[in-house]
């Protein structure tokens, strides 16, 4: 606890400050490393190397598990990390389901409501920040259970493309199931924002 004073008494624990001064901490260079596979599994996909690509993905999806470890159990969390990471997510995620629908992987209509339901979220924090609204978005378990979904799909379609495999019924369901989970999260975000919204309209000024 941050309040234990044995813990302020111990001069080998690091302080908060030395922990955020880290720049060039492991856990952002594996972050960062996430951050440059987007370009080279969108070449892989245009150049239709599906093979290759899902191992890139698969990749990129056990770093971002390793780096989160990694910042918890070394001490090293940042606020470069905790913003850079989920932006080397959203921009893996989103390029690979915008090149997927560019070369009739996945349907194009998918890819333009994931797209559309993040610049949905993006735009209702800005609107928020103008508003003078404290954002205080907080996760919901809809919007993991899409990420969750997501990223499975992702997965599944690199995987049969890739390496010349078949199953059009289980590719069909999760098309469906990613598509309500976005749509679902979307809706959910919306609501939250408003209620936000009106919390902060019917504050005394």
């Amino acid at each position: 606890m941050a309040g234990d004073p044995d813990r302020v008494r111990r001069p080998a624990d690091p302080a908060p400050a030395d922990v955020e001064a880290g720049l060039f901490t492991l856990p952002n260079l594996i972050t960062f490393g996430r951050l440059c596979a987007v370009p080279a599994a969108v070449w892989l996909m245009l150049h239709h190397r599906l093979d290759i690509a899902f191992i890139v993905f698969v990749g990129a999806g056990l770093s971002d598990a390793v780096d989160g470890w990694l910042a918890r159990v070394r001490n090293a969390r940042s606020r470069l990390g905790a913003l850079l990471d989920p932006v080397a997510d959203k921009a893996l995620l989103v390029s690979v389901y915008v090149t997927l629908a560019a070369i009739n992987v996945l349907p194009d209509w998918l890819a333009i409501l994931v797209v559309f339901r993040d610049l949905l979220i993006v735009g209702g924090v800005m609107l928020l920040w103008v508003l003078g609204v404290p954002a205080h978005i907080k996760p919901l378990m809809i919007s993991k259970a899409n990420t969750a979904a997501q990223i499975a799909l992702a997965a599944l379609a690199l995987l049969l493309a890739g390496f010349g495999l078949s199953a059009p019924g289980l590719l069909d369901a999760m098309v469906w199931l990613v598509a309500g989970t976005t749509f679902a999260s979307g809706v959910a975000y919306v609501l939250q924002a408003a209620r936000l919204t009106g919390e902060g309209g019917s504050r005394p000024r």
